[in-house]
């Protein structure tokens, strides 16, 4: 009898193990400038080429595809040849190829000229969770993976990953929770300088399809690039990221109406958890609070109680740690007036928070600024939010000196609709792919 109860006892235990939440997600590592080992695409083409950049700290680990900061540029050649993709893709000779790299990506054969010709080539400023996608026996076999900071890829006009531009392998948001992974560093992919898993984030779709991407570049931080969608680098313009603008009062607005405020005046905004509040929690609290003046993408953390998710008690905001971040204004917001284009207003683009830390992504430490206004874009609400959400504010001192070369704000803005990322949720790492300013500049 004693043993059939130790035996129920254990049993009980494991399942409650399995079943309460404690799931962990294995990653395999995949660092800078490491070929794959079952490319889409031979590496030695010259499809893609990455670049040195030391990870930038990030407050939430889910970030959306138009936060300001999220991604880098540089004004060197290149860094992702799409045509050559383009050409690789639709030649018959690698139909076969060209089937598993598009079902990936839910279109048809047909439909990749002209999909690969809506992406866009930027750097990761940030340690990136993705579903990656190697070839093997004539189909894309699906894997969690953690992509080094400064890593070029493709994104979409929602700003989520789509291909890995050295490889040309099919990327898809990661499913799982950000907050439990084990990453494994093999396959010549060694443990890179730098890497911290609290500053690991995973994308979700911007609220909307932006038309232009706010970048950072990767070799002077104070300098913006703005990136039409769409585009390698020949029509980029540029603007001052150190560029300040004043935290808007959000007192009592809803979390959803706070987050597009923000976004839209080039403010980040960051939270605790792994999923963010409902919309319609309301706000108690900002730090810095209202009119502080704050460089492009910092952080403003929000306190905030209530909402559809159940009333939640407000908690204290996150300390801030990290000095300004560079992000791209993106995603105009469709009724949303549109954002103001000379570094003259703070209009810049509505993104949410991108990593505020202190060093940039390469060499020095990036005040970030923000990039010319773009639209405010909207938030759809996000499934099982916690009831406070705590983005950290940055605490660098803004830049008073006017250097990177901005200048014809060319207002970034963004249009058509982005779907709102929601919060990832723990899967197993078996699961399926998932779905988903002015002088000139060439990245």
């Amino acid at each position: 009898m004693i043993r059939r109860i130790a035996v129920l006892l254990v049993c009980v235990l494991v399942v409650s193990g399995c079943g309460g939440g404690a799931h962990t997600f294995a990653i395999k590592a995949v660092a800078v400038g490491v070929p794959s080992l079952a490319p889409f695409f031979d590496e030695k083409q010259g499809l893609g080429h990455d670049t040195e950049v030391r990870s930038m700290p990030v407050r939430g680990t889910l970030q959306q595809g138009d936060t300001p900061g999220l991604y880098g540029g540089t004004r060197q050649p290149t860094i992702c040849d799409v045509a050559k993709l383009k050409r690789f893709l639709t030649d018959p000779a690698n139909h076969r190829k060209a089937v598993a790299w598009s079902s990936v990506l839910g279109i048809t054969t047909d439909e990749i000229p002209g999909y690969l010709d809506r992406l866009t080539p930027v750097l990761l400023r940030h340690d990136t969770l993705v579903q990656n996608h190697d070839y093997k026996k004539g189909k894309a076999t699906p894997y969690n993976s953690l992509l080094q900071a400064g890593i070029a890829i493709l994104v979409d006009e929602q700003g989520e990953p789509a291909a890995k531009c050295s490889c040309g392998n099919p990327l898809r948001p990661f499913k799982g929770d950000a907050g439990r992974i084990s990453v494994k560093f093999a396959d010549g992919n060694k443990k890179w300088h730098g890497y911290e898993p609290s500053s690991v984030v995973a994308v979700r779709p911007a609220p909307r399809q932006m038309e232009r991407l706010a970048l950072v570049d990767v070799d002077d931080p104070d300098r913006g690039i703005t990136r039409p969608v769409g585009t390698t680098g020949r029509h980029d313009t540029t603007f001052d990221t150190r560029r300040q603008h004043a935290v808007p009062n959000l007192m009592g607005a809803t979390f959803g109406q706070a987050w597009r405020q923000l976004v839209s005046s080039g403010l980040a905004v960051g939270y605790g958890g792994s999923a963010a509040p409902s919309d319609d929690a309301r706000v108690t609290a900002s730090d810095p609070p209202a009119g502080t003046e704050l460089r492009f993408g910092q952080y403003v953390t929000l306190t905030v109680s209530g909402g559809t998710s159940g009333g939640a008690t407000p908690t204290t905001p996150a300390p801030t740690t990290s000095g300004p971040t560079v992000g791209p204004p993106t995603s105009k917001a469709p009724p949303s007036t549109s954002p103001a284009a000379p570094p003259t207003t703070s209009s810049p683009p509505a993104s949410p928070p991108s990593s505020p830390p202190p060093s940039s992504p390469t060499s020095k430490p990036p005040p970030s600024s923000s990039p010319p206004g773009s639209s405010p874009t909207t938030r759809s609400p996000t499934p099982g939010s916690p009831s406070v959400v705590t983005s950290a504010p940055v605490t660098s001192a803004p830049v008073t000196t006017s250097a990177a070369p901005a200048t014809s704000g060319a207002p970034v803005t963004g249009s058509a609709p982005v779907t709102s990322g929601v919060p990832v949720t723990g899967e197993p790492v078996t699961r399926d792919p998932v779905t988903g300013t002015p002088s000139t500049t060439e990245t």
